[in-house]
């Protein structure tokens, strides 16, 4: 089977079995997704949802998050690890927003990565599900299954990110992250993985995906 048609395949299971992936991030704004996306730094998204009622109950916009103190987020956020990174991170760009965004989350690639605690897979996860600009985050799952599936090197993440990329259209870029990462959790773990049994793995072969 040639690379084109293993794409389109992967494509075609996936979008079969998640015809309409939901954002796995808890939130109600903009605002709200860009803090549960920080907050999933090294921390799983349910650990995240577990948290951030307790934190948003308190402060749901920047306006009220700038009125607690980085001691008071630190001690909600705690689970979800990084704390005192993550909490700082919080308080200086709820401080950004009000003072350079009028208190909205700004719509650029740029001027998202230049705030605190953002980097370059957060904002492709707000410009991709809160703006609906194609970006596609790629997190450690996606890494794992590119490479897994022979689509990507996996050198690192940002290779596979111009790998998946330049191998799958635009248009649906903003589904399909998230139909990988739910593929993964269903039936492509990183332990435990029976390649025969997996929907995708099994399709293909050993030798065509572990090549």
């Amino acid at each position: 089977m040639k690379k084109a048609e293993k794409v389109a395949e992967i494509g075609r299971i996936l979008e079969e079995l998640y015809p309409n992936p939901p954002v796995p991030l808890d939130h109600t704004s903009n605002y709200t997704l860009l803090i549960a996306v920080l907050l999933s730094a090294q921390c799983t998204d349910k650990r995240v949802n577990l948290t951030t009622p307790e934190l948003f109950a308190k402060a749901d916009t920047p306006q009220e998050m700038v009125k607690l103190s980085v001691e008071e987020i630190k001690g909600i956020i705690r689970p979800c690890g990084l704390s005192p990174r993550k909490s700082q991170a919080i308080w200086d760009l709820s401080h950004i927003l009000l003072n350079k965004h009028g208190g909205e989350v700004p719509q650029t690639f740029e001027e998202l990565e230049a705030l605190p605690g953002v980097g370059h897979k957060t904002a492709s996860v707000v410009m991709a599900q809160a703006f609906d600009v194609p970006a596609f985050p790629v997190d450690t799952h996606i890494h794992r299954l590119a490479y897994r599936w022979g689509l990507s090197t996996g050198k690192n993440v940002d290779k596979t990110e111009k790998d998946l990329k330049r191998l799958f259209p635009k248009e649906i870029w903003n589904d399909l992250h998230l139909q990988i990462i739910f593929f993964g959790r269903e039936h492509c773990p990183a332990r435990g993985h029976d390649p025969y049994v997996c929907p995708i793995c099994s399709k293909f072969g050993r030798k065509t995906l572990f090549k």
